[in-house]
């Protein structure tokens, strides 16, 4: 595989520097926001309630908003901008709005209406402690109009992407754990109950990811006003593509829900340890793999409206090449130094060493499963780019039936871990059904390249992962938190160090891909593109 096959390919690898270094710094925030909880409020119950009741809003804010909606419109918005006028592009643009906002107002409502129900569905452990619930149902309350300041942020965030305009989009999610941030700094002392300030800096943040985009429309010129043309024909073509992309999408929740729901029957403490592994894995896998899938999408519906499959399969081939590179030796990082890194991140405050080594046993679960969260996401938007989502939507909900029962058999004998685990399992059977599949529908999706290039960065990986534990082995006894955290960055650093130089000897040719990632001009830093 040459570094950079073709023009989509260094499209993708552009993008992905723009949407990569946003994206990186939304995961050092990210961090900084779940420190700072985990500080004030601990792992106990009264974070449970918080990450129930956000995840309900954020559940549908990936079914109805970023993840689906912007899924769904790019290929048309592409289709708009190639093929027809710039008259028609807008019309079909405020069409777009207008439906948009309709949509996410009636769910919004809804959703406020029917919290105390969905709460009762999706965490049915809560309602055996009234006040937890009451607690719930009030966060989810607050935090439920996120999902229609997002869904509009994700239309935004289309329209740029398909102009290749990537970075203001991808900053948006570092403004929410800004708002976060500075809720909880400047509230958690003046609101009662004190974990509301979290919720409030949750719709700060969602109006600061909306904002964040419109300088970069308006000099598109696309800050049009909504106009309620119920029969465009864009409508059409963008539903036929939202409905299998929000049904694409419940997989990954279903699976969500799951382990909400089984997590809510264990101990307390349980639903806060996964989710505080899930934000330690999240970190290489927002970075890079779903960073990639956004670069991905718009080269690969280029692609597909010059009715180029080949073109296509090259494109996610490349892109599934980089995304192991970057996921494998994540992954033996993050098994290596799981009980450090925790502890570094979280224990202080009301988060104690139990709760580092129920957070560390949830995180190995999770990572073992990086690479396939990564893989699958990339491969699933070959079949949105081709506007044919269905088969990715078969496969995702052969991928929940996996998931389910690896829980129910795991939930027992690893408790809270084996929850993790299973979300893993469920990964890797759609990550290959996807490329399986692929395979046999575009011309070019080369197995023995992919298999190379997994060898290839399997081995560099194992030379890190040496690395990680020599210095486990050198670990200072009950270091200071700050020494702790110094060699940890060292470990970290000399690991890469020493993967980069395997990588090299090795001839990997994702290295050189990686150097072009520094975008040539300070505009394409900046999304201007």
């Amino acid at each position: 595989m040459s570094a950079l096959p073709g023009a989509d390919e260094h499209q993708v690898v552009r993008a992905l520097g723009s949407i990569g270094a946003a994206t990186l710094a939304s995961r050092v925030l990210g961090f900084a926001r779940d420190m700072l909880i985990a500080l004030t409020f601990g792992a106990g119950g009264v974070t449970d309630a918080f990450v129930v009741a956000f995840r309900i809003p954020n559940m549908l804010r990936r079914l109805l908003g970023e993840g689906a909606l912007s899924t769904a419109v790019v290929p048309v918005f592409t289709d708009y901008l190639v093929d027809r006028p710039r008259g028609d592009f807008v019309r079909m643009v405020r069409a777009v709005l207008a439906a948009a906002l309709l949509v996410l107002s009636v769910v919004t409502v809804c959703g406020i209406v029917a919290a105390p129900g969905i709460l009762r569905v999706i965490a049915p452990g809560f309602t055996s402690e009234p006040a937890q619930a009451a607690l719930t149902v009030l966060l989810t309350r607050v935090m439920f109009p996120y999902l229609f300041l997002v869904g509009l942020g994700a239309l935004a965030m289309g329209l740029l992407n398909t102009h290749g305009r990537f970075f203001a989009a991808a900053l948006g999610p570092a403004l929410l754990n800004v708002g976060i941030i500075a809720a909880v700094l400047l509230l958690a002392g003046h609101v009662e109950p004190p974990v509301l300030a979290v919720a409030i800096g949750v719709l700060v943040g969602g109006v600061a990811q909306l904002l964040a985009q419109a300088p970069s429309l308006r000099r598109l010129r696309l800050l049009v006003p909504p106009s309620l043309d119920l029969r465009h024909p864009a409508l059409g073509r963008v539903a036929r593509l939202l409905l299998p992309s929000v049904f694409g999408l419940a997989a990954a929740q279903v699976t969500l829900f799951v382990n909400t729901l089984l997590a809510s029957l264990l101990p307390a403490g349980s639903l806060s340890f996964l989710y505080y592994a899930d934000r330690v894995m999240e970190f290489p896998l927002g970075i890079f793999g779903i960073a990639l899938a956004s670069a991905s999408l718009p080269a690969m519906s280029r692609a597909a409206a010059r009715g180029d499959r080949r073109g296509l399969g090259t494109t996610l081939t490349f892109s599934l090449g980089l995304s192991f590179y970057v996921a494998v030796p994540a992954t033996v990082g993050l098994v290596a130094l799981r009980a450090p890194i925790v502890r570094v991140l979280f224990e202080r405050g009301e988060f104690t060493a139990a709760d580092t080594t129920a957070t560390a046993q949830a995180l190995v679960g999770y990572a073992v499963g990086l690479a396939a969260f990564s893989g699958a996401r990339i491969a699933a938007q070959a079949f949105y780019a081709l506007q044919e989502p269905g088969v990715a939507v078969k496969l995702g909900f052969i991928s929940v039936v996996v998931n389910v029962i690896a829980a129910v058999a795991l939930m027992e004998p690893l408790r809270h871990a084996g929850l993790a685990l299973a979300s893993s399992i469920g990964a890797w059977v759609n990550f290959a059904a996807l490329v399986w599949v692929a395979r046999r529908g575009f011309g070019d999706v080369d197995l023995r390249q992919l298999a190379a290039s997994l060898g290839r960065t399997a081995l560099a990986s194992a030379a890190l992962g040496a690395i990680c534990l020599a210095c486990l082995w050198l670990w200072p006894p009950a270091p200071s938190r700050l020494r702790e955290a110094a060699w940890l960055g060292g470990t970290v650093v000399a690991g890469t160090l020493v993967f980069w130089i395997a990588s090299a000897i090795l001839r990997a040719p994702e290295r050189l891909a990686l150097l072009h990632l520094r975008p040539r001009r300070r505009r394409e830093t900046l999304g201007e593109v």
